[in-house]
């Protein structure tokens, strides 16, 4: 909101709104101190650690530049109103989905890596039992959709490379865990989508 320079946009607090109360539903009914831990210091950096850092990147300059160009810059042409509030859902919703797969997940790490020492193993219920990699889903909506929400057309620009690196990230870490998870080949069998269901 101070990026944005307009404390009275009802966007950007539906957009706050938001991510509060998902960030509060995952605080305290999904982290417990063995996940959190995991999420918030792995003890190895991963298979894939640099693509992990141009993804934080993003995702930084996409929570940046979007009420920076919607609130104050107006570079961007308007988003229609109706458009901005279609794209709160969809962030709420991809938030939402992503949590969700945390919940199903206690091995939901940040970093592509095998967590031996705590038990690791194919999760295939909640939304596992779809997709693969509902989480990613989530990931891949919920930027863009912040990035209209918050008036930002330009903002679709980094926002739109984020959802392609978490796509990317998808099939690197398929391919890691079909290698090298007990287990995960099978499920692949079983559960035939990585991201959506009848397209890929």
């Amino acid at each position: 909101m101070i990026l944005a320079g307009d404390w009275r946009s009802p966007y950007l607090w539906g957009l706050a709104i938001a991510a509060a109360a998902l960030g509060l539903w995952v605080s305290f009914s999904i982290l417990d101190s063995d996940l959190a831990r995991e999420r918030f210091r792995p003890p190895t950096p991963g298979a894939d650690a640099t693509a992990l850092a141009w993804i934080r990147v993003f995702a930084l300059s996409t929570f940046v530049f979007a009420p920076l160009d919607g609130g104050r810059l107006h570079w961007s042409p308007v988003v229609p109103p109706a458009g901005r509030v279609v794209a709160i859902c969809g962030f709420a919703f991809g938030c939402w989905y992503t949590f969700r797969a945390m919940a199903a997940n206690r091995f939901f790490s940040p970093v592509v890596r095998i967590q031996s020492e705590r038990g690791h193993h194919v999760i295939d219920r909640g939304p596992y039992a779809t997709i693969r990699h509902p989480g990613y889903l989530g990931m891949a909506i919920l930027a863009p959709m912040a990035a209209i929400a918050l008036g930002s057309w330009w903002a679709l620009v980094p926002a739109g490379a984020y959802s392609v690196m978490i796509l990317r990230r998808a099939a690197i870490e398929d391919r890691f865990l079909n290698t090298n998870l007990s287990g995960y080949r099978e499920y692949a069998e079983r559960v035939k989508f990585r991201i959506l269901p009848y397209v890929w």
